[in-house]
């Protein structure tokens, strides 16, 4: 971490630099560093997770609270560094846990033709499962 101190500037309190304070922009990218992160994939999309993160992803046949198991792992990081499967890391695993399936707010699409006297409202809410990651098993 760059370690510097602007008095000029109202700082907010950083627990990584000496002087005990940093300017806002910089407090900002000091995030407590996790141990381990994943990438999955799930309905045709990626998602970068880590153990106690809330994600909404495309419907899944589950029901509320069910123990779910991602297998489709394509990268483990942690400390150590990085490791990317061809195309999945073998035994590697994400155990996650459903929170409640539901629907997104609703997106209308709206289709006109001008002096043909033909229009078209429409409305469509994607459903979502809400999904907490427990643990990532690499």
């Amino acid at each position: 971490m760059i370690e510097f101190f602007m008095p000029h500037i109202k700082g907010v309190f950083c627990k990584e630099c000496t002087s005990g304070f940093c300017p806002p922009a910089v407090a900002s990218l000091v995030k407590e560093k996790k141990s381990m992160y994943a990438i999955i994939e799930t309905g045709g999309k990626q998602y970068k997770v880590e153990a106690g993160d809330v994600v909404y992803i495309e419907k899944l046949n589950v029901e509320a609270e069910e123990a779910i198991t991602f297998e489709k792992v394509i990268a483990v990081g942690s400390e150590d560094g990085i490791k990317v499967g061809a195309p999945y890391v073998e035994g590697a695993t994400v155990a996650a846990k459903a929170l409640k399936n539901g629907k997104q707010k609703k997106v209308t699409v709206m289709t006109y033709k001008p002096k043909k006297n033909e229009k078209r409202k429409l409305g469509h809410r994607q459903p979502y499962t809400k999904i907490e990651i427990t643990a990532i098993n690499a």
